[in-house]
């Protein structure tokens, strides 16, 4: 009869942390920047008045959101070193890390997201804060930095941190990269040690803590700024 180790876990559990864990909420975090600064970009060109520009922007957002994250995690994991190489003009692929990889991609794909997040969030600021913001003589970047942004920001807020949750979920793609995220290090211990159901069931439970605290957190979030309107 199988039996559940537990002793497994807790000798294993500071690689686990320290390797895996941290591995998750750095590319966790640097993503979701960098997501957010392109994804703002991507819905101002959306919203922009150049029709080209616009167009190219939503053929952009269209494909990532059309696309598998597992199969543009393989794509720029390949498809990556050959883009450095010719940009430094080496002349073969440059390795850059199944890490750089990986942030790259995500925020790349999440970018997408982001945009349409972002977008809303600017469509929601009533047209007349612009058109006043205009009239005392602002200019365009004044006025998306100074008055549409920042409010946008605010207003989306709650939508940015649950998205920034489903890209925590989604880091655990990487394992296919063979990289040492949560995921990984919980796989390679559970091979060594011939220990999958206690490694993966722990697994499970960490991502499902720390993806159910931080949604709690956002709705407290978002009852507060709904009082405060």
């Amino acid at each position: 009869m199988f039996t559940f180790d537990w002793e497994i876990i807790f000798r294993t559990a500071p690689y686990l942390f320290a390797q895996g864990l941290v591995f998750t909420l750095k590319l966790t975090v640097l993503a979701t920047l960098g997501a957010v600064v392109l994804g703002t970009l991507l819905a101002l060109t959306r919203l922009s008045s150049h029709r080209m520009l616009a167009s190219v922007a939503a053929s952009y957002v269209n494909l990532m959101r059309a696309l598998p994250l597992i199969l543009i995690i393989f794509w720029f994991y390949f498809l990556v070193p050959y883009i450095v190489g010719w940009l430094m003009q080496a002349g073969r692929p440059i390795a850059v890390g199944g890490f750089t990889s990986a942030l790259i991609t995500f925020i790349l794909f999440e970018a997408a997201y982001f945009c349409e997040i972002m977008r809303a969030g600017i469509q929601s600021i009533p047209r007349g804060q612009a058109d006043a913001a205009y009239a005392l003589g602002l200019s365009y970047r004044q006025v998306m930095a100074r008055v549409v942004l920042p409010q946008a920001f605010r207003n989306m807020t709650p939508l940015l941190l649950m998205q920034m949750i489903v890209l925590f979920q989604d880091t655990s793609l990487v394992y296919v990269l063979s990289l040492t995220d949560f995921l990984g290090a919980a796989s390679n211990v559970a091979q060594r040690d011939g220990r999958l159901v206690e490694m993966f069931v722990f697994a499970a439970l960490v991502y499902f803590l720390i993806s159910y605290t931080a949604s709690r957190l956002v709705k407290r979030i978002e009852r507060r700024m709904a009082v405060a309107r």
